[in-house]
């Protein structure tokens, strides 16, 4: 057996859907892809769900509500850039509350945006996983040399 087992990174992210339109956060002062749109998401703490995972990073980045029985898990990316990570892709239609910007230091901009009508400036593997999304794709690998969409 090795001595250290290799850790994988794990995240959550929300697509807050609002007929065709998704809710995109444009990252600031984070250092990492700054400038560019996301959706709002977060790491896993440990000894949590997915789901509640999304609950938590829904209240801490847009103060809404989402009742986890509301929150539909629509795909998984196993995405290689600065490290490795599975990222989880969750949506949501209904929640409690209006969704505002709760952490100012880390985005600058809320957007409601068509899902046919995406900014150039999205963070490439969420815009493929809302592409994949569309599509019914459950799962994806991206920052791979030959960047396949197979397991």
């Amino acid at each position: 057996m090795p001595e250290h087992r290799f850790l994988l990174r794990s995240a959550v992210h929300i697509f807050l859907l609002r007929g065709d339109k998704v809710l995109l956060l444009r990252r600031y002062r984070t250092g990492y892809e700054d400038g560019k749109y996301s959706v709002v998401a977060g790491h896993l703490d440990g000894g949590e769900t997915i789901r509640a995972a999304a609950v938590r990073e829904a209240q801490e980045e847009v103060g809404i509500t989402l009742a986890p029985d509301e929150i539909e898990i629509t795909g998984v990316m196993h995405r290689r850039s600065n490290d490795e990570r599975i990222d989880w892709f969750v949506s949501a239609r209904r929640w409690q509350g209006e969704p505002e910007n709760m952490e100012p230091s880390k985005c600058d901009q809320l957007l409601w945006c068509g899902l046919n009508e995406l900014p150039e400036n999205v963070v490439p593997y969420v815009r493929r996983a809302l592409e994949n999304a569309r599509r019914g794709m459950w799962f994806d690998s991206f920052g791979w040399e030959d960047n396949s969409a197979s397991p």
